[in-house]
C-alpha cells in the first residue's frame, strides 16, 4: 500500500514543501516539490493568508496521508521568530483542517543526521537527495530541506520527546 508524505520546512518568507510516496517493496519516490514565497513588503496577516491558501491547494491536490514539519530553532538574536511561529500555526491549522492529520515535528539535527550528518549544508543535503532519488539536479532552496524532512519521517525518524 502506498502512503503519501508531505515534508515542510516552515517560514514566513519562504516555506519549502515536498511530496513523497512510500512504496512497501521499493525505495520511496519524490512526486513533487517547491516553495511558497511571501513578500516582506506586505502585512503579516496578508502573508499568512497567502500561506494558508497555498498550503490548502497543496493538501487538496496531493492528499498526503502523513505530514512532517521541521521544528523551528531560534537563537536569542533571531528577529524572525514571531513570524515563523505564526506561519507554523497557520500550516498546522491547514493540515488539520484539510487532512485531519497531526504533523510529526522533527528537529533539524534529527532529519539531517538521518541523511548523513546533523550539520549538513543545503548543498550537501541536495547532493545526498539527488543521489538517493537519482535526479540530475535539485534547486538549492528550502524545498531541498522539505524533501529531506519528508524522507526522514517516511523512513521512521522521530524525536525522542515526551
Amino acid at each position: 500500500m502506498k502512503k503519501r508524505w508531505l515534508g515542510i520546512d516552515p517560514g514566513l518568507a519562504i516555506i519549502g514543501w515536498a511530496i513523497l510516496e512510500d512504496h512497501e517493496l521499493k525505495e520511496p519516490s519524490l512526486i513533487d516539490y517547491g516553495t511558497i514565497e511571501t513578500h516582506k513588503g506586505i502585512p503579516t496577516p496578508a502573508r499568512l493568508l497567502e500561506i494558508a491558501d497555498d498550503m490548502t491547494a497543496i493538501a487538496q491536490e496531493f492528499r498526503p496521508d502523513q505530514v512532517a514539519i521541521e521544528m523551528p530553532y531560534f537563537s536569542r538574536q533571531i528577529k524572525a521568530a514571531g513570524g515563523v511561529m505564526q506561519a507554523l500555526g497557520v500550516i498546522n491549522l491547514v493540515i488539520y483542517r484539510e487532512l485531519n492529520c497531526l504533523p510529526i515535528m522533527l528537529h533539524q539535527a534529527s532529519w539531517k543526521c538521518h541523511l548523513g550528518h546533523g550539520r549538513a549544508t543545503k548543498d550537501e543535503v541536495a547532493e545526498i537527495l539527488q543521489n538517493f532519488f537519482n535526479l540530475p539536479d535539485l534547486p538549492i532552496d528550502d524545498s531541498v530541506d522539505a524533501i529531506g524532512i519528508g524522507l526522514a519521517a517516511l523512513q521512521g525518524v522521530r524525536n525522542q520527546i515526551s
